[in-house]
């Protein structure tokens, strides 16, 4: 018998035998996959964007089939994926949908440069390298981290150097919130109607508030002498708002010499078909 001939048998025998083997160690160390599981992952929408906080769709359908995790945690598939996983482990839950608000009106226009920034194109790498771009150390950096984060294109940078949230596309998945350096994009519930303060300067002098950002909020507490519900408090000179009391009547809005308050209104998020309202849009001269 020739040496290929022989060799070829070989081969084939232990091609067999580890062929074998390996299918009797799979059978032998075989984990059997929780059916309740697999019945959660196929709820689920499959964007594996990590909002939820598990390492994707099989993270988060591991964690609710084990009783780890609550079932109201896929922002993207919101209220129905809610319902379909409560309805799997024999539970209630409720959501909240929430969309980002940007808590800034720094624009170009409004908020000048303290220079040339000729460092890494990042948020984070320009306040990390100095402290920020521009003069009001609070506001937007503008280079669009959030814009990045985001997996549903809900966000775009405009040319006045802030990114729009489109409410028609925005989940709710908190990515651009948790992005954000400077804390400046934040959720809030959809079925809230009541006032949101876009600014994030804390600076107590009015003078340096103006000087840093010309929309900013200069610390006047004029919404909060003429709120009719006293449902605003001043929390590190930026206005805060109790929802439970706001009836969004509009007096403080009214009152803000800086246009910094504005109504947020429930009907025009996601699932309505609304457009951006104008109080989110327009910002003052």
């Amino acid at each position: 018998m020739s040496i290929i001939v022989t060799t070829a048998i070989f081969a084939a025998l232990l091609a067999f035998i580890l062929g074998a083997a390996l299918g009797f160690f799979r059978e032998f160390f075989k984990v059997e996959e929780d059916p309740l599981k697999s019945r959660i992952r196929e709820a689920l929408p499959g964007a594996n964007c990590g909002a939820c906080g598990y390492p994707g769709c099989d993270g988060y359908a591991a964690a609710a089939a084990a009783g780890q995790a609550e079932t109201n945690r896929c922002s993207v598939g919101g209220k129905a994926v809610t319902e379909r996983i409560s309805a799997l482990l024999g539970v209630t839950a409720s959501i909240t949908p929430v969309v980002a608000v940007l808590a800034c009106q720094g624009s170009a226009d409004h908020a000048p440069s303290k220079g040339d920034y000729r460092g890494l194109a990042t948020c984070r790498g320009a306040k990390l390298s100095t402290g920020g771009t521009k003069l009001c150390i609070w506001g937007c950096l503008g280079f669009g981290d959030c814009v990045k984060a985001c997996q549903f294109n809900a966000l775009t940078m405009e040319e006045n150097g802030l990114p729009r949230v489109d409410y028609g596309k925005c989940t709710g998945c908190k990515l651009c919130v948790a992005e954000c350096p400077q804390g400046l994009l934040r959720d809030v519930p959809v079925d809230r109607t009541g006032v949101a303060a876009l600014c994030s300067n804390r600076n107590p002098l009015k003078g340096m508030v103006l000087k840093t950002c010309k929309a900013g909020c200069i610390k006047c507490e004029l919404c909060v002498k003429n709120c009719p519900e006293n449902c605003i408090t001043m929390d590190k000179g930026i206005p805060l708002v109790d929802y439970a009391k706001c009836t969004s009547c509009g007096t403080c809005v009214s009152k803000c010499p800086t246009k910094v308050l504005r109504i947020i209104r429930s009907d025009v998020f996601p699932g309505t078909g609304e457009p951006v309202p104008a109080e989110l849009e327009t910002a003052p001269a």
